[in-house]
């Protein structure tokens, strides 16, 4: 087999293991209501088990770090991805509250496992590649996130269980994640292939990657945002029908996927720190727009500038960690992910207990700050000349076949 070849089997085989855990969270998320109801859990204890899944992750991200110093980021991800999909079925075949929360605890765990091991992948792969493919790999997972949701949709309309919703695609998937993961390609520098640790981040490392850590924070506290709030907002503050409230988010996951999917063009163009900075005002535009909307379309119009705008940033906050620490980027990647769910976790209860104290216009106006904060990080997503544009693909061309051990070994 080619190094080409290598290269190309193990992109598509990546990127359908983003697409495979963007079908599996939206699946779990959009049937929240529904496990509550099959396990009994009340308004007052259902937080804390929803808060416990970003929680393990966290501390999964942090175990991961340690880890892939002694096996390679593919056997991690090839072993969390099918762990994540059967906790996911675990969800839905309990009949007790433990049974639900042992299988939550898993989810999270797991999924901590598998989105810092994918990422490190992904980071890897764009440096074997020479030129910008990370926000490619988001744009699968945003497309699986679609998919998911219609699937929990049309397993809500159709009365369906949770493990009748959730077998067919766990059925499906899981025999193609595990045939996939024979072609994951590992970075070729990783000293943890000769039996060495990884390099640290040396010292004051951290320190020069809290910024893209704070970028990520605040991203997903705009993320989380949407997530939680679009559709109570535009019913009760927009005055909207039922129906039309869970449009937004909607909307929003659909311009995350075109935004993605272009986005890579536009790192090589103009390079990732004017992409991080345009992506940065249309999404605090967007929230803008939001607080401020006299009615139901004109909050669509700020949802759909949140989606364009928020869905550049994360994707080039782990490439800009990996370019920050070339020999170190699994680390980094490992702790950046860390603040995704720290991100996570702060978003929907700020923006609510600012909503109950004061209004959810104000509320509104918080993430967008927050977000807003990116422009004065965005020279950390690297110089200008970071573009992975077509000079750079060409001076790249001798290294980019050097893509280190397949997947198939520890």
């Amino acid at each position: 087999m080619t190094d080409d070849v290598r290269l190309r089997r193990g992109r598509g085989a990546l990127g359908f293991s983003f697409f495979v855990q963007g079908v599996t969270f939206a699946l779990l998320v959009t049937r929240i209501p529904a496990i509550q109801d099959r396990y009994g859990i009340s308004d007052g204890l259902l937080p804390v088990f929803l808060a416990a899944v970003p929680v393990l992750a966290g501390v999964a991200s942090v175990g991961t770090e340690h880890l892939v110093k002694r096996v390679a980021p593919s056997v991690v991800l090839r072993w969390a991805q099918p762990l994540v999909l059967l906790s996911l079925l675990g969800v839905g075949a309990g009949e007790r509250l433990w049974h639900v929360a042992v299988a939550l605890g898993a989810f999270g765990l797991s999924v901590g496992a598998l989105d810092a091991s994918m990422n490190m992948l992904g980071v890897s792969l764009q440096r074997a590649y020479g030129r910008s493919i990370m926000l490619g790999f988001h744009a699968a997972y945003s497309l699986g996130g679609i998919l998911g949701a219609s699937a929990a949709w049309y397993g809500a309309h159709a009365h369906l269980g949770l493990f009748t919703g959730y077998l067919p695609a766990v059925a499906v998937l899981l025999p193609l994640v595990l045939l996939g993961s024979r072609s994951y390609l590992d970075r070729a520098d990783r000293t943890a292939s000769e039996g060495l640790p990884e390099k640290g981040l040396g010292a004051g490392g951290f320190a020069l990657l809290l910024p893209l850590c704070l970028v990520m924070a605040c991203a997903y506290i705009g993320d989380s945002t949407v997530a939680n709030w679009s559709a109570k907002y535009l019913q009760d503050v927009l005055g909207s029908s039922e129906q039309t409230a869970t449009v937004p988010y909607n909307v929003y996951m659909v311009t995350t996927l075109v935004g993605r999917a272009v986005g890579d063009l536009g790192v090589r163009r103009f390079g990732a720190v004017a992409v991080v900075r345009g992506g940065t005002l249309l999404a605090a535009s967007g929230f803008a727009v939001v607080a401020a909307a006299p009615g139901v379309w004109t909050g669509m119009l700020g949802f759909t500038l949140l989606g364009i705008g928020l869905c550049v940033i994360v994707p080039q906050t782990f490439a800009a960690a990996g370019r920050l620490f070339p020999g170190a980027s699994d680390t980094a990647v490992a702790r950046l992910n860390i603040f995704n769910y720290v991100g996570f976790l702060i978003g929907s209860p700020l923006v609510g207990a600012i909503g109950d104290a004061w209004s959810y216009r104000g509320a509104m106006l918080v993430p967008m700050v927050l977000v807003l904060i990116t422009l004065f990080h965005a020279r950390s997503f690297g110089p200008r000349e970071a573009r992975y544009g077509v000079d750079h693909e060409r001076r790249a061309g001798d290294r980019a076949v050097d893509v280190g051990r397949g997947g198939n070994g520890v």
